[in-house]
């Protein structure tokens, strides 16, 4: 009955999860941009651990930023993994200030071994998120004022399934995802010009997007003593062409709508080189880099005007003492940093990204599932005075399920 009522929880969940995910989980005017703000796979550990994950690997976390970690579980073992997160954000452009606040859904995932070198990991993760909504006002070269609005909403999603098996005594170990992507960034812009036969004009872009494609992964154990270990992992995802729908309606003094179908839109190769040195529930420190081709690939079946992005990050947790019996010692505290280049250009002019997280886990009955706790700033650093500079504070709240599924229950 106990794990009856555990499947009714995580069943209720999933569908929370679904059904909200279609909301905003950015304000940031530069998704309008490309395929708008992207968004790492990190979860749980890595999340607070500066968005590290190459290299993680642990039986007690779902780590879907390298697929060959999910071998790491142990045979009896399920994991559930979801998160929601708040976000604070300010905006200034020298002259105006802006203070939004916004809240979503980040993400749903779940672990399981299918035999003793194999495992199996599936999930919901955003790819990227659309989200912004000004008002530019001026006056035009013939005196007339206008107003000009601007909005934009949607994302793209990841649903994924990625296997994992260890080639060689829990040393070496291979894994895949398999990713569905769907959804649709939407984009919308509207001018009025104030005279004595006013005139609007109306300008919607929609990109659909319904298309597979993979990740590959790769970690390897080389242990130090009975306690500690290194492991280092690769990751590469091959450039891919994206299925879509391409919707572009314009209404002024007459009506336009025209849907073009399959247009190149495309997603860059990806490679990652990550790191970790870990003792048995004592540390984790972990570094990863990340390099993406962007500057390579077709947007609208034109060579897109996108930076080559690099992300490094470094993180560590640590646990007093995972076996005290005061609470505060059994939680594991984390922090970590990173940084970014941004892969859009506005004028020939990017943006970096700098970042420092803070968190906790705190254990939950037998030490096995965790409340994770992180707090996440963001400063974005524009390259030009003209552009826009931006401040995120994010909080997000995740639980780790860690359940003995697979153990046959005596009845006394």
């Amino acid at each position: 009955m106990r794990k009856i009522n555990h499947l009714v929880i995580l069943a209720l969940t999933a569908f929370n999860v679904v059904s909200a995910y279609s909301q905003n989980s950015t304000n940031s005017p530069y998704s309008r941009f490309g395929y708008g703000r992207l968004s790492d796979h990190s979860i749980g550990t890595g999340r607070s651990m500066g968005g590290t994950g190459i290299g993680l690997r642990s039986s007690r976390q779902i780590n879907p930023m390298n697929p060959a970690s999910y071998s790491s579980i142990d045979t009896m073992t399920f994991l559930f993994d979801f998160g929601t997160s708040a976000q604070m954000s300010w905006f200034n452009d020298g002259t105006n200030k802006q203070h939004n606040i916004n809240g979503n859904v980040e993400y749903m995932a779940m672990q399981f071994p299918l035999h003793r070198q194999i495992a199996m990991s599936a999930g919901l993760l955003p790819l990227s998120s659309v989200g912004y909504s000004f008002i530019n006002t001026g006056t035009s070269d013939d005196d007339l004022s206008y107003t000009e609005t601007y909005v934009g909403t949607g994302g793209i999603n990841q649903l994924y399934a990625g296997f994992s098996f260890d080639v060689w005594k829990k040393r070496l170990a291979v894994g895949a995802n398999l990713n569905y992507l769907f959804g649709s960034t939407n984009h919308l812009y509207r001018s009025n010009y104030n005279s004595n036969n006013p005139t609007s004009v109306y300008t919607l872009k929609i990109l659909k997007v319904n298309d597979i494609n993979l990740d590959f992964g790769l970690q390897y154990t080389q242990p130090v003593n009975k306690s500690d270990r290194w492991v280092t992992g690769l990751t590469y995802s091959p450039r891919s062409k994206l299925n879509n729908e391409n919707i572009h309606t314009i209404e002024s003094t007459e009506s336009i709508s025209d849907t073009i179908k399959n247009n190149l839109f495309e997603l860059p190769a990806k490679y990652g080189l990550g790191f970790t040195y870990v003792r048995d529930n004592k540390f984790i420190i972990a570094a990863d880099v990340s390099y993406q081709e962007w500057s390579k690939i077709k947007f609208n079946s034109l060579e897109s005007n996108f930076n080559n992005r690099t992300k490094i990050a470094a993180g560590m947790e640590f646990i007093p003492n995972l076996y005290s019996r005061p609470f505060y010692n059994r939680m594991k505290y984390r922090a970590g940093l990173n940084y970014a280049n941004s892969y859009i250009k506005i004028n020939g002019k990017g943006y970096k990204e700098l970042g420092v997280s803070l968190g906790v886990g705190i254990p939950v009955s037998d030490n096995r599932s965790f409340v994770n706790f992180s707090i996440e700033y963001m400063k974005i650093l524009p390259e030009a005075k003209s552009m826009i500079s931006e401040d995120y504070a994010r909080i997000t709240l995740s639980y780790t399920f860690n359940e003995l599924w697979f153990i046959k229950q005596k009845l006394d």
